[in-house]
């Protein structure tokens, strides 16, 4: 049976729905614990809020961490994450992607080197050299983990910078729009007014120049070339409190979220979870099914609140960077 340790993990219950002949009819249910009392447990499933009496539950046991996603299931997010931060300058070495934005943010300034590059890896990694040279950039490659674990090998022998690890997280739609979702409870302040917009206001651009150092015309074509965008305003009054973006990519699978940021003065007020809320049900309607962000894992403030909301990892990166 459950214990209290096992809140905030994965679990399967078998319940008692009725009978027949006789003899009891089960019903399974997968989720994620979320409660557990002497009468009851609650758990957040992908149908939303499940709450079972104990009276119920024939049995309960908590479900082993899951296994390492696939290769393709890593080639697909990452696919669509690319899709979400378009760069204005793209080309391909075989299957991997080489993305320019004059040198706006890491992403879109970097070798994907996901499938394959129709060479060998030594001379697929010279080739990513020459084509940043060729644009005056440094060569930048992301490398996907475990997908990519041969090339960071052999940027570890080249002597590339390894930048801080990125966590790549996801949680099903469901868990961020059933009626009643999770909450933080110290959050005691009513939830801020959210505006969704197809363009972002002067505002909002403010606030992600100053988050990102900038905002060059390459960084407008990454932040508004995808056919399904929204930009969030979180507002009290007229007060702008924190901001967001949300594509839907992946061929209508994955909403995106990123630029994620609450202004200093109105932090712990619940803010970044409204501007998550607002984004997620506008990917319901289009039609999502699942959610993904990146996030630094030196961020703890960050993910922390992403592991209240259900994020886990799917799979990190790396940025590396050629020597100068």
């Amino acid at each position: 049976m459950l214990r209290e340790q096992d809140v905030g993990h994965r679990i399967v219950v078998r319940r008692i729905v009725g009978s027949r002949a006789g003899r009891p009819v089960f019903s399974d249910a997968l989720g994620e614990l979320v409660e557990l009392t002497e009468t009851h447990l609650e758990m957040t499933t992908r149908q939303g809020r499940l709450r079972v009496p104990i009276a119920e539950v024939h049995r309960a046991k908590r479900v082993p961490p899951s296994r390492r996603p696939t290769a393709e299931a890593m080639i697909e997010l990452e696919l669509a994450a690319d899709e979400a931060w378009p760069a204005p300058v793209r080309d391909r070495l075989g299957d991997w992607l080489l993305r320019s934005a004059d040198g706006w943010t890491g992403r879109a300034n970097s070798a994907l080197p996901v499938g394959d590059p129709d060479r060998p890896l030594p001379a697929a990694l010279d080739a990513v050299h020459r084509w940043y040279a060729e644009r005056g950039r440094p060569a930048i490659v992301n490398t996907p983990l475990p997908l990519a674990t041969p090339v960071d090998a052999e940027l570890d022998l080249r002597g590339w910078e390894s930048r801080p690890l990125v966590l790549v997280q996801t949680v099903p739609l469901a868990d961020l729009t059933a009626p009643g979702g999770r909450r933080d409870h110290t959050v005691a302040a009513a939830a801020p007014t959210v505006e969704l917009t197809t363009a972002p206001s002067d505002d909002w651009l403010a606030v992600a120049a100053g988050r990102k150092g900038g905002l060059p015309d390459a960084a407008r074509h990454v932040l508004t070339a995808v056919d399904q965008v929204r930009f969030a305003h979180a507002y009290d009054g007229d007060t702008l409190l924190g901001v967001g973006r949300g594509t839907v990519t992946g061929g209508g699978r994955w909403l995106g979220l990123s630029l994620i940021e609450v202004l200093p003065e109105a932090r712990r007020r619940g803010v970044a979870r409204a501007v998550i809320g607002a984004l997620a049900q506008w990917a319901g309607t289009a039609g999502a099914v699942d959610v993904f962000l990146q996030v630094e894992q030196r961020n703890a403030p960050a993910v922390a609140l992403y592991r209240t909301l259900g994020f886990s990892t799917h799979h990190t990166y790396r940025s590396r960077v050629a020597p100068s």
